[in-house]
Order: C-alpha cells, then structure tokens, then sequence
C-alpha cells in the first residue's frame, strides 16, 4: 500500500500551516514587545505590567465559553482571516499614537486585550477548522506540524523581539509585527476548498456552558477536560512562584535563568515529533498517560533541585528540556484525540471549554501559589504544584482513556 503525499503538499494545510507560522512569531515578539514598550517608553510601574500580563488569561476566560457558539455557527476560515485583521488594526494604533505624541498607558492595556481576545477567537476556529481540512486519521501528525512552528517561534520569537526592539524605537518596532498579522491573513485568504456547513442556530443555542456539557457528555473527552482544568490550577500555582523560586531560593542569576528558559523551546520542539512517537508505539491513550507521568516529574525534579548554582542550573536545563518535551508530547495528542472524537460542528465550544475552565483555573491558581509562597515557601508551593500535576495522569489511568489505541472517527 501506498503511503499518503506528505501533508505540506496538501495546499489547504501548507497555507493554514504558514499562516500558523508567521502568527505565532508575531504573538511572540507582541508577548514580549508590549512590556518592553510599557517599561522603556511609558515606565510603566509594576502593576501596569501585571495588568498586561492578566489580559490572555482573562480573554480565555471572558471569550471561551461565550465564543464558542458564535465560532460553530459560522464558516470558520473568515473568521481566522478576520481575527488577523483585527490584531492588525489593534497593534498598528501603537505607533499611530506614538507619531502623533498621543501614546498611553491605558491605550497599550486596551490593545494587549483586544490582541489577546482576538488571539482566543482565532486559535478556537483553528483548532474546529483543522478537522475539515485534513482526513481524521492525520490529525495527530498536522498538530504535530503546527506544535513544530509554535517550538520554533519560543525559541526565535523573544530573541527576534530583542533584536527588532533594539534597532527600532518600540513603538515602531511593533510595526513588524503587525505586518505578521497581515501575512497570515494573505495565506489564510487564499485557502480553497468548502468548508463543511456550521451547525445551524449554534450561536443562538450556545449558553455558557454548553461547551463544557458537550465535552463532560463524551466519556473519553471528559478525562481530558479534567486534566485540562487540574493543569490550569497547578500551572497557575507553578507559574506565579518559578521566577520567585529560581532568582530567590536557587539563587541563580537572571542570565542563567533565561538559559534554562530557553532550553524548554528546545524541549517543546523535540515533543512536537515525541508525540507522535509514543501515540505509533503504544496508543494515544497511554502515550498521553506515560507524557504526563513523565512531565509531572520533571516538575516535581524542579521542587528539589538543589541550593549549589551547578547543580541547580544542570536540573533547571533538564528538566525544562524533558518537561517541555513531555508535555507539548500530550497536548498534541490530547488536541488531536478531541478533535477526532467530537464533531466539527461543536469543536469551537468545545474549544472554548477547555480555554475558559483552564484560564479561569489559572487565575485562581496564581492568586493561590501567590499566598502559598509567602506562607510555606516558594520551595514547597512549587513541590505542591507538582503533585497537583501528578493527578492529571492518574484521572487517565482511571478513566476509559487508557483503552484508547487509534481514536475513533467522529460522527
């Protein structure tokens, strides 16, 4: 038997595969670029740059239970291209402002939540969107693809914001990235192909938790939504003490926690393929239980790296490598055993479940992991956080997930 054409030469795939790509460096640079312009060219105080950092959670959380319906009742590839316009025209108001003298503070809040509220509308309709563009049985190896270009622009997206932020004055610097937006808009635009029809009155039928009772109502999806909720809370938990931990307890320079940093882009490339992998060897049920075995220990390895700055820094390498590797291995797999099992026409409240439950979740984590360092310690917060991350394989070996071999087709 024949093996299928490679699916870059699928025209639909390499141009949403492209748009894919140039979105996420521009995402990438955005990230970094909006708190270096707040700092550098507004000094912004500490809790401006904290209030920048809130936005993407609180987008997940306002616009993935109450986008979803709106995705699912609308062909999907117009809203991609619109959610890319729409970044485009937000971003490029920064150096308008900034030309004319009129750039502030709230103004540059304003633009990171619009930014980030369209980022979540378009990564919801990408994830309903892929279905319709590739056969159910190469899904795994398309988020594969995109998981690859998402590694690539971790890696290259803050070192390529550095250098563009220091050639050009901020504001104008986000001039580049906003043309990213407008490349992407230009592939997605010229995707051919119809579009499976939307689900008629989806938006209409669409409460705030329809979503979720879609994905609770299927007994291998409500598995995955779970550990998608326990990461959010421990990932919150885990992501508000790190820097805390690594400059304070370990003691390391800012230069080697940046190195360390670095070494989980490495990581998260090296799962893109591991994913795959572990799904071709063993099922994709047990490979998403064996990656998250694997990334809840790494975690737990940085709770008890030691104090000696070798030491610490050797643990801090590995662990963000094999943590990375692990955990990008399940989110693939995770993404593409969803995206089989429900039907298209509710992947985007669906989607949006799974964003909102884990934003929510990880506010409440990061407030939490914020009381749980001053009272038990960074050290200790962290090691707890690893062991809530511990229960995210334990719900799949417990639940119909571990019989998953092949995922079954989708109605």
């Amino acid at each position: 038997m024949t093996s299928p054409p490679a699916l870059w030469r699928d025209p639909g795939f390499a141009r949403l595969w492209a748009a894919q790509a140039v979105s996420a460096f521009g995402a990438r640079i955005t990230r970094e670029g909006l708190p270096i312009l707040a700092v550098t060219t507004l000094a912004a105080p500490p809790l401006a740059l904290g209030a920048l950092s809130a936005m993407a959670g609180a987008a997940a959380l306002v616009l993935g239970f109450a986008a979803g319906g709106f995705v699912d009742s609308r062909p999907r590839r117009p809203i991609l291209v619109w959610a890319d316009l729409a970044r485009l025209a937000a971003l490029v108001t920064v150096p308008i402002a900034a030309a004319l003298d009129l750039l502030s503070l709230p103004q540059v809040l304003i633009v990171a939540g619009l930014i980030a509220a369209c980022s979540v509308v378009f990564e919801m309709a990408s994830h309903a969107y892929l279905p319709g563009l590739v056969p159910a049985e190469r899904l795994v190896e398309a988020n594969s693809r995109l998981a690859t270009t998402e590694s690539l622009a971790e890696i290259g997206g803050p070192a390529l914001a550095g250098l563009i932020f220091q050639v050009l004055a901020a504001p104008f610097a986000l001039l580049f990235t906003s043309a990213t937006y407008g490349v992407s808009a230009l592939f997605l635009g010229a995707i051919r192909g119809q579009e499976p029809p939307p689900e008629p009155h989806a938006h209409e039928a669409a409460g705030i938790t329809q979503g979720l009772r879609l994905a609770w109502d299927q007994p291998v999806v409500r598995p995955l939504l779970l550990m998608t909720m326990v990461q959010g809370l421990a990932g919150g938990v885990f992501g508000a003490l790190y820097v805390l931990y690594v400059l304070r307890t370990l003691a390391l320079p800012t230069s080697l926690m940046g190195l360390a940093i670095a070494c989980g882009g490495v990581g998260a490339l090296i799962g893109a393929w591991l994913g795959p992998a572990l799904a071709r060897r063993m099922g994709m049920g047990p490979a998403i239980i064996v990656a998250l075995v694997a990334f809840a220990l790494s975690a737990l390895a940085i709770a008890l790296a030691p104090s000696d700055r070798t030491g610490a820094t050797l643990v801090l390498m590995a662990t963000q490598i094999g943590g990375d590797a692990f955990g990008v291995a399940a989110m693939v797999l995770m993404t593409s055993l969803r995206q089989a099992l429900m039907p298209q026409a509710v992947l985007g409240r669906v989607s949006g479940a799974f964003q909102a439950s884990a934003g929510g979740l990880m506010v409440l984590g990061a407030l939490g992991g914020g009381w749980l360092g001053g009272e038990i310690g960074p050290r200790a917060a962290i090691a707890l956080a690893a062991g809530g991350f511990c229960l995210m394989p334990l719900i799949g070996a417990l639940s119909p997930l571990r019989r998953i071999g092949e995922p079954p087709v989708s109605a």
